[in-house]
């Protein structure tokens, strides 16, 4: 991530930057980067153990950010963080899809009235700030064309992707509206060193490398040959820093992806193959997720990278190398996802 972080230096040297989610996976990266960079970094996480925050992705820079353990459906808490901060990477956040149709409150509550508060704290208490919100390519649901770019449809399968859909379009009108800055990601399928591993609530490839590394198979469902797309974290994060420094960038909403698009199982022989051992298997889907899975999918990315020169740089197989072995050295600390003070 060197290299991305580099880039970056300028832009955020000195900044005040609160992050939403900041000890989950793509929060805890982001954090690395802009202390890296010389930020003032404040992480916001409720620490809630169904979802992906965990203390030991901060074990290398715990010295070097705050850490303000509380939910972001607590406005006073937010009403005191958002003050005199530069930039807020607003990426707290119910992922599961199984989740929200077992829960459909809790995800409302979390991926759209919370975010609806957070821009109302805001835009009273600095209306200034810079917001960066993390999407997801779920809003699109079944694609009708591939690639998918921004044009195209939404038509979520499920009610995590109509909340996260709602929340990104609060954003999208707080900037249309009141002139707030403000943009959103449509993330893909992000991996790399502390994501979720546990089990599939984040991604279905944590479960893979958990799996693989524990000598189990890897269940791929249905024929294996639903196509999508990934991207390494650290290219998340460079999309991310990139983002909140342009001011090009405000009420946009861009697409993240690859030109490598995989078959997923070719994507399991793939993580069979680096890690140099490993089993897979096709299983029937489970019902409840076959009624939300969306087939292929893969996205246009050409918006951000011909607006702000971001491209996925990492090669899938060079990020799993780097998450396998992570978590050869760290795994136990994401098996049961310890919530120890590092």
């Amino acid at each position: 991530m060197a290299v991305h972080e580099q880039r970056h230096a300028r832009e955020y040297s000195g900044a005040r930057v609160l992050i939403t989610g900041g000890l989950g996976f793509i929060g805890s990266s982001v954090a690395r980067a802009l202390v890296n960079a010389g930020a003032q970094v404040t992480l916001v996480d409720s620490l809630i153990t169904a979802y992906g925050g965990n203390l030991f992705n901060i074990h290398d820079i715990r010295d070097r950010v705050r850490v303000n353990i509380s939910d972001v459906r607590d406005a006073s808490s937010m009403k005191y963080l958002v003050q005199s901060q530069d930039y807020l990477f607003n990426l707290a956040g119910q992922t599961s899809h199984l989740d929200s149709m077992t829960d459909p409150f809790t995800d409302l509550n979390i991926n759209c009235v919370a975010q609806l508060a957070i821009l109302e704290t805001c835009r009273a208490h600095n209306p200034r700030i810079k917001i960066v919100y993390a999407s997801t390519r779920q809003l699109y649901g079944k694609p009708q064309y591939l690639p998918v770019d921004e044009r195209h449809l939404l038509q979520p399968v499920d009610v995590n992707g109509i909340n996260k859909m709602a929340g990104e379009w609060y954003h999208i009108l707080y900037h249309n509206v009141y002139g707030m800055q403000t943009a959103a990601l449509r993330l893909t399928n992000t991996y790399g060193p502390g994501m979720r591993v546990k089990d599939a609530r984040q991604t279905f490839l944590g479960i893979w490398v958990k799996n693989v590394l524990s000598g189990l198979p890897i269940d791929v469902y249905g024929d294996g040959l639903q196509r999508r797309d990934f991207n390494y974290v650290a290219d998340v994060v460079d999309a991310l820093l990139l983002t909140g420094a342009d001011e090009r960038a405000n009420g946009q909403v861009y697409n993240l992806g690859s030109d490598e698009v995989y078959a997923l199982k070719e994507l399991a022989e793939l993580v069979i193959q680096v890690n140099g051992a490993g089993t897979a298997r096709l299983i029937p889907f489970p019902a409840e997720r076959k009624v939300i899975d969306i087939g292929d999918y893969y996205a246009d990315f050409s918006k951000i990278k011909t607006a702000l020169g971001w491209d996925a740089r990492v090669p899938l197989a060079e990020g799993l190398r780097e998450t396998l072995a992570y978590y050869r050295e760290h795994g136990a600390h994401y098996w049961e996802q310890s919530q120890a003070t590092p």
